[in-house]
């Protein structure tokens, strides 16, 4: 006699139950033991099981199993699959061949170009020559062990999201900070976003998309990326000095113009800050969506794993982390001359 025999019994439903045809979950080995010995050992009050689903099956097979939830989901998601498809893939496109040109251009200019361009890049975001000298020396180390190609890949890969991120994730957080209404409905999508594990993105992709696709793996990391720079934009704008908004309607300023002019400048360090979250998560993002073909050195640290290469793993670590610092040590070198210029 199964635990929860007697809540059938006690409604009704006992001849529901053992009409249902038989078609309840497959017995387990332990089941079928006590099946051969014609009966069910007792249960203790306390190993009573929890009246899930399955427990509720095992007393009525009638009684749907907690499988069929996750089957009802799949199916229903595969109804859909088509006009969602449909829907996305022209949207999408474009992230496609954005992501397929960056990995072209970062790919074929030559490292004798590319590696002082960077530099240039480097030391007039920062002015300083002793990050200049650490990104030119990083990738040269890079190039010497013929990981330069991979480590071109990933800076393309984060190039193009980012950007993307911040195109997107700023007027977003612009728009959150001028409504409290649509700031109460982002803030559970931004949450769902933010507590999901990175590969829970990548298995309604992997339907949508085929596998050799490159917005496949780039909504992957935009999704997981986008939302630093959305919730750090909408708290400077909202954390701007109300004195200084009331300032600026004195002076007969519009809504734009507060925006352009006054807002968002007193706002730009925490916007740089959340530009800086959003690139340190495009590159997380990168390392795991090397599992949906991603290029970059993501490949290598999976080559690691799978063929247990203890080298090629912790070296394309190493690359990973250095390209992490250089971006880090960047972005808040910008974020350091922007604090300084509203100072003076």
């Amino acid at each position: 006699m199964a635990t929860y025999d007697w809540v059938f019994n006690t409604l009704g439903l006992r001849d529901w139950c053992d009409g249902s045809g038989g078609g309840g979950a497959p017995m387990s080995m332990s089941d079928l033991m006590n099946k051969a010995k014609g009966d069910a050992p007792e249960v203790s009050i306390w190993d009573t099981p929890f009246p899930s689903m399955d427990a509720l099956n095992d007393s009525c097979e009638a009684f749907p199993q907690s499988r069929e939830v996750t089957k009802g989901l799949e199916q229903g998601f595969l109804g859909i699959k088509d006009a969602l498809s449909l829907v996305l893939d022209p949207i999408t496109q474009p992230l496609s061949w954005a992501l397929e040109y960056a990995l072209w251009a970062f790919q074929g200019i030559p490292w004798w170009i590319m590696i002082p361009f960077l530099a240039l890049v480097i030391r007039l975001i920062s002015r300083s020559w002793g990050l200049t000298a650490f990104v030119a020396g990083s990738f040269a180390a890079m190039a010497f062990i013929d990981y330069y190609d991979y480590a071109m890949q990933t800076l393309a890969v984060i190039f193009v999201c980012a950007f993307i991120c911040v195109l997107l994730g700023v007027p977003i957080g612009i728009a959150m900070s001028r409504s409290d209404r649509l700031q109460a409905g982002m803030i559970p999508v931004l949450d769902m976003l933010q507590t999901l594990p990175p590969f829970v993105y990548l298995i309604p992709l992997i339907f949508l998309f085929s596998v050799t696709e490159p917005k496949l793996y780039g909504i992957a990391i935009i999704l997981y990326a986008i939302v630093p720079v959305i919730r750090l934009t909408n708290l400077g704008i909202r954390l701007v000095d109300k004195e200084v908004i009331e300032a600026a309607d004195a002076f007969g300023m519009t809504k734009r113009q507060k925006l352009y002019g006054v807002q968002i400048p007193l706002a730009l360090p925490n916007i740089m800050a959340g530009v800086n979250q959003t690139i340190m998560m495009s590159l997380a993002m990168v390392v795991i969506a090397s599992l949906v073909s991603a290029p970059g050195l993501g490949v290598l640290v999976l080559r690691g794993i799978r063929n247990l290469e203890l080298g090629v793993g912790l070296v394309s670590g190493l690359g990973i982390v250095l390209l992490a610092v250089i971006l880090d040590r960047s972005t808040k070198a910008a974020l350091a001359r922007v604090n300084a210029a509203q100072k003076h």
